[in-house]
């Protein structure tokens, strides 16, 4: 039986606002800390950290908990928060909702009662979408084409290589995509797309979207198919282009992370706050 009637949300950017506002339109207790800086928070209620974390049956932390593994990732806190002293007002039994780790060191999750929504499939899969937009967005403001008409190479065929591809064919590009295994491969052609094996890839491209975390892109591949295009790498760093050797090249490369905080943060948000409350419904929190 659900436990949790209110979260103390506790740094972040403005993904975990819209998540707080998504948890108090859901009907939870929401207080917040660490937005001092931020004026766009009407209707949430503030709160210094320690009576959040009191006042509140969980807390959710920002995706990532830490860019730098001492302090907590809050962009428009008005001072630094510890991690260690933020993790010491934490009692053991209370539920912590965490994004990505980051350079956050285990040792802080080990006696708590941590669920990592930044990890859940579902949270990844429903990321796909603003992440596919916003590279097409990126695309878009770097050329002087249409998406339309265009030719497009997405490599990898996983959650946003899907949405990607499936996207841009639907804006008239004629697309490509890469994969490693045979059944991506078949799958690729049955979407009507033309496929390619992710080790073979040659020929003329207007946009290339990587979204494989591995070098796919060093120079002989650059060479044969990226003459003339833009590059946007969407993979984890260190990415998967051969960034000194694009830039030799003169091929841009747009390295664009973490894109849904940034071209959609409320729907993020609310992404986060759907991947949370699915937790407390499978672990009857």
């Amino acid at each position: 039986m659900n436990t949790i009637k209110s979260f103390a949300v506790i740094g972040g950017d403005k993904r975990q606002l819209y998540c707080a506002r998504a948890a108090a339109d859901d009907g939870y207790a929401v207080n917040i800390s660490g937005f001092e800086k931020c004026e766009d928070t009407p209707e949430l209620h503030f709160s210094d950290i320690d009576s959040a974390i009191e006042n509140s049956d969980a807390v959710i932390l920002p995706l990532p908990v830490s860019k730098d593994g001492k302090t907590l990732f809050a962009p428009f806190s008005a001072h630094g928060i510890s991690i260690e002293k933020l993790f010491s007002k934490i009692e053991a039994s209370k539920p912590v909702f965490c994004g990505l780790k980051g350079k956050t060191p285990d040792s802080y999750f080990a006696e708590k009662k941590c669920f990592f929504y930044g990890c859940r499939e579902d949270f990844a899969a429903a990321n796909a979408v603003p992440t596919a937009e916003g590279a097409i967005a990126i695309a878009m403001e770097n050329s002087d084409i249409t998406i339309n008409g265009s030719s497009c190479l997405v490599t990898g065929y996983g959650r946003i290589g899907r949405v990607l591809s499936l996207y841009l064919k639907g804006l008239g590009a004629n697309v490509t995509v890469s994969a490693r295994q045979d059944k991506d491969l078949e799958l690729i052609k049955a979407a009507g797309m033309k496929a390619v094996r992710t080790n073979r890839i040659s020929g003329h491209f207007d946009f290339i979207f990587n979204t494989v975390p591995a070098l796919v892109f060093d120079r002989k591949t650059l060479a044969a198919s990226a003459g003339n295009a833009v590059i946007i790498d969407l993979a984890s760093l260190p990415g998967g282009i051969d960034k000194e050797t694009a830039d030799n090249m003169s091929i841009p490369v747009f390295h664009a992370l973490s894109l849904p905080g940034k071209v959609a943060p409320k729907t993020a948000g609310i992404i986060i706050k759907n991947a949370i409350c699915n937790i407390i419904g499978e672990d009857e929190i």
